[in-house]
C-alpha cells in the first residue's frame, strides 16, 4: 500500500497546535530529499505512506491519527495552546513537542485516577498577585520546603516528593547531549496540578529555582511556558506575573538567610563585593551566586556595572569548567579510555507513581501497562507494588 487517505482536518488541526505553517511543514519532511515535497502531495488528502510516516516523525500522533474520519475540535482542555495564545517565550518546535507529550500524560494520568478514584484534589490555597510573595513563600516554606540537604539532586527529588503530598505533579525531561530539536524552555505549569521541568544535569540550583518559580505559578492558577534567565529578571520587561513568581522562588530558597542579604548595604570592588558571606549564603542555600547577587541588583545594592562584572566572572567560570571537561574527554579518547555514558534518568513524582499503582489494582491497567507507565522490566514489578 503505497497511497492512503488521510483527514486533513487533523492534519491542519496539528499545524495549529504545534504552530507551523504549511511552508514550514513541507520544508521539515523534504530534509535530505532531492526533490522537495510539494503541497499537493499532502494536502489533497491522498498521500503516500512514506510521507506519512515523514510527517508523524514530527508529531508522534501514530498513523491511524490522520485516518480517523473525526473532525478535531481545538478544546481548551485539551491544550495549554488553545488556552493560552502568547507565551514569555518564543516555543521552537522542541518546546511544543515537550509541552505536547506533557499535556498529554497529564491528561492521561487524570483519567486513570478517576477511574480508580484516587482523590487528586488541590490541597494548597490560591493567592493573588496582589498578595506579597515573601508572605506566600513563608507559608508555603513551612509546608512543603524539604530538610536542607547539600546534595543538590538529593534535595530536588524530596523537594518533587513534598510537592506530591499535596497533589502537585512534577515531571522532569531528559534532553541528550545529541537531541537535534533542543526545548528553547525551563520549565512550566499545567493547570490544574502539573509541572514539568527541563533536567539540568549540570546545574541543579537553576533546575531547584525553575521549580520554586513554577510551584509560584501554581500558586497563582497561572499558566505559563518560559526560558528561566537570572540576569533577565530584573529587567523593566519582566511582567508583573513573573516578577512576582521570582520573588516566590528566591524568598522560598532562602528562608530565613534572607536577614544576612539584609546586612549588605552596598556592595563593590572595595569591600570584595561581600564575597564571602555572599559565598557562605550560598553554601546554606540552593541558591546560586549569580541567584544572590541579582537580589542585590533588585534592590539596588549593587551597581549594574558591578553586577555584569560578577556574572562575567561566573559565566567564564562555567565556561572553563566546560572546556576542562571536554579535554578530558578528548584526552581519554586519545588513550582509548572509554567512558560509561547514560543519559540521566527522570525523577519519577511519588504522585505518578501512586497514581499507575492505584490504576493497576482497581484492574484499569494491566501489568504490561503499568510496566511501560513507569518504564520499567517486568521483574522490577515486586518493588512498585503496594
Amino acid at each position: 500500500m503505497n497511497n492512503i487517505e488521510i483527514n486533513i482536518s487533523r492534519l491542519n488541526y496539528l499545524l495549529g497546535l504545534f504552530n507551523l505553517t504549511k511552508e514550514e511543514l513541507l520544508s521539515l519532511i523534504s530534509q535530505g530529499l532531492k526533490n522537495p515535497i510539494k503541497e499537493s502531495d499532502v494536502f489533497e488528502g491522498n498521500i503516500k505512506l512514506s510521507h506519512l510516516k515523514k510527517i508523524d516523525n514530527i508529531f508522534k500522533k501514530g498513523l491511524q491519527f490522520y485516518v480517523d474520519p473525526e473532525v478535531p475540535i481545538e478544546l481548551p482542555e485539551a491544550s495549554v495552546f488553545f488556552r493560552k495564545q502568547k507565551f514569555n517565550s518564543e516555543l521552537n518546535l522542541g518546546a511544543r513537542k515537550i509541552v505536547n507529550a506533557f499535556e498529554e500524560e497529564k491528561i492521561s494520568l487524570s483519567a486513570l485516577a478517576k477511574l480508580s478514584d484516587l482523590k487528586i484534589d488541590r490541597k494548597l490555597p490560591v493567592f493573588k498577585l496582589k498578595d506579597n510573595p515573601k508572605e506566600v513563600s513563608i507559608y508555603i516554606r513551612d509546608r512543603v520546603y524539604p530538610t536542607f540537604n547539600r546534595n543538590l539532586k538529593e534535595f530536588l527529588k524530596a523537594f518533587i516528593g513534598n510537592l506530591a503530598e499535596f497533589n502537585i505533579l512534577v515531571f522532569e525531561f531528559v534532553e541528550t547531549w545529541n537531541k537535534k530539536e533542543k526545548a528553547n524552555i525551563d520549565g512550566f505549569y499545567l493547570s490544574p496540578n502539573a509541572i514539568i521541568l527541563k533536567r539540568q544535569q549540570k546545574s541543579f540550583r537553576r533546575e531547584i529555582f525553575t521549580l520554586a518559580h513554577e510551584l509560584g505559578h501554581f500558586l497563582l492558577e497561572e499558566e505559563e511556558i518560559e526560558s528561566i534567565s537570572y540576569q533577565e529578571i530584573y529587567t523593566d520587561s519582566v511582567n508583573s506575573l513573573e516578577r512576582w513568581c521570582n520573588d516566590f522562588a528566591y524568598f522560598f530558597l532562602i528562608g530565613d538567610l534572607d536577614k544576612e542579604i539584609k546586612k549588605i548595604k552596598s556592595a563593590s570592588s572595595e569591600n570584595d563585593y561581600f564575597n564571602d558571606l555572599i559565598e557562605n549564603i550560598k553554601n546554606k542555600t540552593h541558591l546560586s551566586k549569580l541567584a544572590l547577587y541579582t537580589r542585590l541588583l533588585l534592590e539596588k545594592r549593587i551597581s549594574p556595572k558591578d553586577y555584569n562584572i560578577i556574572r562575567e566572572e561566573e559565566e567564564d567560570l562555567a565556561r572553563k569548567k566546560v572546556n576542562e571537561e571536554n579535554r578530558r574527554k578528548e584526552q581519554d579518547k586519545a588513550l582509548g579510555i572509554k567512558r560509561e555514558g547514560r543519559s540521566p534518568k527522570p525523577i519519577k513524582s511519588p504522585l505518578f507513581i501512586k497514581t499507575i499503582q492505584a490504576a493497576f489494582i482497581e484492574g484499569v491497567i494491566n501489568e504490561t501497562e503499568f510496566c511501560k507507565k513507569l518504564n520499567i522490566k517486568p521483574k522490577q514489578l515486586a518493588a512498585y507494588q503496594l
